[in-house]
C-alpha cells in the first residue's frame, strides 16, 4: 500500500472516530445522570428519615423525588440537545450554501485542514478531492465541525438516556432505605450509596482520563456530605414537630 493510499484510508476513518467520541459522550452523560439520581434521591430519603421512621412516608418521598428528578433531567436534556440539533442543522445548511456558491474555496479550505493535520500539500489536495467527490457536505462538516451531517443529535434519545440513567441511580438509595430493617436503614442506605458512588466516580474518572483516587474521593465526598446535611436538617425539623 502506498503512502498516499494509507493516508487517504486513515482520513476516511475519521467518521468512525467521530462516532466513538459520540458514544463516549453518551456514556459520560449516562454516568453523570445516574450519579445525580443517586445523590439527589439519597439526600431526599435521608432527610425524611431524619424526621420520621414511617416507611410509607419514606417510600412516597423517595418515589416523588425519583419521578420529579428523572423528568427534570429528561426535560433539561431534551431542551439542551434540541438547541444543539438546531445549531448542527443550521451549520450543515451553511456548508451546503458555501459548496454551491464557492466550491473552489470550500475545496481549498478542506485541503488546508488536511495540511494542518500533517499531510503534504499535493496529498492533502488529493484527499480533499476524493472525499468531496464521495460526499462533499459530510467531508466539510466532519472535518471542520466534528459532527455527522447525516446523523444530527437526537433530543429524544438524550431525554430517554437521561431519564433511565437517573432512575437507575435513584433506585439505589430508595431501595436500600425502604427494604432494610428500620434499625439499620440509615447505615444500609449509606453503604449502598457509597458503593454506587465509588463505581460512578471510577467510571467518570476513566472516561475523563482523570486520577482515579481523586475522582472517586470527590464523588463520595459530595454524596456523603449531602446525606449528612439533609439527615441533620430532617432530624432538626422532626425534633421540633
Amino acid at each position: 500500500m502506498s503512502a498516499s493510499t494509507a493516508a487517504v484510508g486513515g482520513l476516511v476513518k475519521v467518521p468512525t472516530v467521530t462516532r466513538l467520541a459520540d458514544k463516549l459522550n453518551w456514556l459520560r452523560a449516562g454516568v453523570l445522570g445516574a450519579n445525580d439520581g443517586i445523590v439527589s434521591t439519597a439526600g431526599i430519603v435521608m432527610g425524611v428519615a431524619g424526621a420520621t421512621a414511617d416507611s410509607n412516608t419514606l417510600l412516597i418521598a423517595g418515589l416523588a423525588g425519583l419521578v420529579a428528578g428523572a423528568l427534570s433531567m429528561a426535560g433539561g436534556e431534551y431542551v439542551s440537545v434540541s438547541s444543539q440539533r438546531d445549531t448542527e442543522i443550521a451549520a450543515v445548511a451553511e456548508v451546503q450554501t458555501t459548496l454551491c456558491e464557492t466550491p473552489d474555496l470550500a475545496l481549498a479550505a478542506l485541503a488546508q485542514a488536511y495540511q494542518d493535520k500533517g499531510l503534504e500539500p499535493d496529498l492533502a489536495l488529493q484527499v480533499a478531492e476524493a472525499l468531496t467527490e464521495h460526499d462533499a457536505v459530510s467531508a466539510q462538516v466532519e472535518t471542520h465541525l466534528g459532527i455527522r451531517a447525516d446523523q444530527p443529535t437526537s433530543p429524544w434519545q438524550a431525554a430517554r438516556a437521561s431519564f433511565l440513567a437517573f432512575v437507575v441511580g435513584a433506585l439505589v438509595p430508595l431501595t436500600a432505605m425502604v427494604t432494610a430493617p428500620t434499625a439499620g436503614r440509615i447505615w444500609a442506605t449509606m453503604a449502598a450509596v457509597l458503593v454506587a458512588l465509588v463505581l460512578t466516580g471510577a467510571v467518570s474518572a476513566r472516561l475523563g482520563h482523570a486520577g482515579l483516587v481523586g475522582g472517586v474521593a470527590r464523588n463520595v465526598g459530595v454524596g456523603l456530605s449531602t446525606m449528612a446535611l439533609t439527615y441533620g436538617i430532617g432530624h432538626l425539623i422532626g425534633a421540633g414537630l
